[in-house]
């Protein structure tokens, strides 16, 4: 627990849902009082994932956190159409709570920055590390392995290469992927039985989706100019231990927005956000840009 915030357990936040464009009900976990603040999970999480974070942020805001299609609160994916699904569903939870200060983890960030390029009310804007694709840099090359590998049956080397794709530098960046897969395999059908931790989901139930993330940040690419006319400030975070890739997009992301905030917390690395990261780190950097 912070000396500034309360850990909040994922069974005491209560919540709620709203109804997206096309009739899809998005549920959310909300804790706090103060200005809304809206936090968005990337790939392979859910709203539990940000529960910490959330909880460091309750004393000074009234945070919402949705559990994005597929997932949690929000089990139907619905009629899918990708990035403009992903934005609608933003959208809906805005207008429910008003939030003007939104933060996007990697696929969250992305639908984050394209939402307000479409909703001038975004007023601050916080990214960490969103995968967009632009001049060279590519982001979801994996996704035709991962969809081969998961019609296969084996959900875990489907994993695995995702996990390979977007690792932190350090050890699993060198590890063989099958050698991966095969452990996940094992790992997955070993405990088909056994129940996720209240409020979690399991990686049965989380892997199918990283293909709709796939599919959300394909649709993101192109150039980066196209932001440089957002309004809102912009505060991009990410972590020197991060992937290459995720740390050219964030520079590519800085160039093209000369006026935002970049900070890059030492010794974290993509996911420093998630309740096993180091969301303290990531929640004083939020508090200092929301307030």
């Amino acid at each position: 627990m912070s000396a500034r915030g309360g850990s909040v357990e994922p069974a005491s936040q209560p919540g709620g849902e709203v109804t997206s464009a096309d009739g899809t009900t998005i549920g959310y976990a909300r804790v706090g009082d103060g200005p809304a603040v809206v936090l968005l999970h990337g790939a392979g999480q859910s709203a539990e994932n940000f529960s910490r974070l959330a909880g460091e942020l309750s004393n000074a805001f009234s945070v919402y956190v949705p559990d994005r299609r597929g997932r949690g609160r929000s089990p139907s994916y619905g009629e899918f159409r990708g990035l403009h699904t992903e934005v609608e569903d933003l959208c809906a939870l805005l207008d429910h709570c008003g939030a003007e200060r939104v933060f996007g983890l990697s696929a969250g960030a992305v639908i984050a920055i394209e939402t307000a390029l479409v909703r001038p009310a975004i007023s601050r804007l916080a990214l960490y590390e969103p995968p967009l694709s632009f001049d060279g840099v590519v982001h979801g090359a994996w996704a035709e392995r991962y969809e081969h590998a998961l019609d296969d049956g084996r959900p875990g080397a489907a994993l695995a290469t995702v996990l390979k794709a977007t690792a932190d530098r350090g050890l699993l960046r060198h590890l063989p992927e099958s050698l991966i897969g095969g452990f996940l395999d094992f790992a997955i059908k070993r405990t088909a039985d056994r129940p996720a931790p209240p409020g979690a989901l399991s990686p049965r139930e989380l892997i199918p989706t990283l293909g709709y993330d796939a599919q959300t940040v394909r649709d993101a690419a192109g150039p980066l100019e196209r932001f440089g006319g957002l309004s809102c400030e912009v505060l991009l975070l990410g972590g020197s231990r991060s992937a290459p890739e995720l740390q050219a997009s964030l520079d590519g992301l800085a160039a093209a927005l000369p006026r935002a905030k970049k900070v890059v917390l030492s010794g974290v690395g993509h996911t420093a956000a998630d309740n096993r990261g180091q969301p303290t780190l990531v929640a004083e950097e939020l508090r200092a840009f929301f307030t």
